[in-house]
């Protein structure tokens, strides 16, 4: 019988970490302080935006439609933005910290004024991080936080929609909605119809993406995921740009070095860190949950 205590979990975001940089994925998601035992994190402005918007949308599902926008979302998003507020968001200072404050109300504003799914029914699951078993003999677990999950009753389906964050439009994954796909249709009973992306700082309604082959999906994501627990047995986790290291792995790199500074300890006890940052280094994607 297998353990999931012992398996491998896979997830979108170690996924995508792993196919941009196995050493940033080894950083990231296995890596621990022997100081600490913890895990370690490194904070940034876009990320902390990212984070609030996607708490404050979450933070809705969880309600009948009729009753989600009783309290403003700024009200929401002001005691969201208490955890993140300061260093502990990765910002440097006042100003920029209210810069991206304000990119966070624009966001949620446009989904005051332009409601669509989020008035509609929403399927909520009773795990807060919903996983299957993507491979009972390769011992591999596939989980992952949708963020919204619409409920289509004329056709009692679901939509799964993913809110962006991020100034680009087009630097979404190929393998995430994929992911998501496989993920509801085996962690609940009805069937997926319609997958989209919303873009929070540029469209009014989510924007339809194509329907993958489910079973296509699944076999693209335990192939990665394979290679991903090779990788994990032969502990070999490169960067493909060699030993100068690359975006993703070097400022996990100087966190290690000592590089960086050390805000505390998030609410699953990774140690949280940040860097001194220019400006238009901060323009990266939100964080995807």
């Amino acid at each position: 019988m297998n353990d999931k205590y012992t398996a491998v979990w896979v997830s979108h975001t170690s996924i995508s970490d792993f196919l941009e940089c196995p050493r940033a994925y080894y950083l990231k998601h296995i890596y621990k302080d022997p100081k600490t035992g913890h895990k370690i994190k490194l904070m940034t402005p876009a990320l902390a935006l990212g984070s609030a918007v996607h708490d404050v949308l979450e933070s809705l599902s969880v309600l009948p439609a009729s009753e989600r926008f009783v309290v403003p979302l700024p009200q929401r998003l002001n005691e969201i933005w208490k955890k993140i507020s300061g260093k502990r968001g990765g910002f440097i200072n006042e100003d920029t910290e209210h810069k991206y404050k304000e990119e966070a109300r624009e966001m949620l504003a446009r989904v005051w004024r332009h409601p669509g799914i989020i008035n509609s029914p929403a399927l909520k699951l009773k795990k807060d991080l919903p996983y299957i078993w993507l491979s009972e003999e390769d011992n591999i677990i596939l989980c992952g936080k949708i963020d919204w999950m619409e409920y289509l009753a004329s056709t009692d389906s679901v939509h799964i929609v993913d809110f962006k964050t991020g100034k680009s439009k087009d630097s979404q994954s190929t393998l995430q909605l994929p992911i998501y796909y496989v993920l509801v249709s085996e962690v609940q009973k009805r069937p997926v119809t319609k997958v989209s992306y919303w873009h929070l700082r540029h469209d009014d309604i989510p924007e339809e993406q194509v329907l993958p082959d489910l079973q296509q999906a699944r076999d693209q994501v335990l192939e990665i995921a394979k290679k991903m627990k090779l990788a994990r047995q032969l502990k070999r986790f490169k960067c493909p740009s060699g030993d100068g290291g690359c975006r993703s792995c070097l400022p996990f790199e100087k966190i290690i070095a000592g590089d960086a500074e050390f805000v505390g300890e998030d609410e699953f006890k990774y140690d949280t860190y940040i860097l001194q940052r220019k400006e238009e280094d901060d323009d990266e994607d939100g964080i995807i949950l």
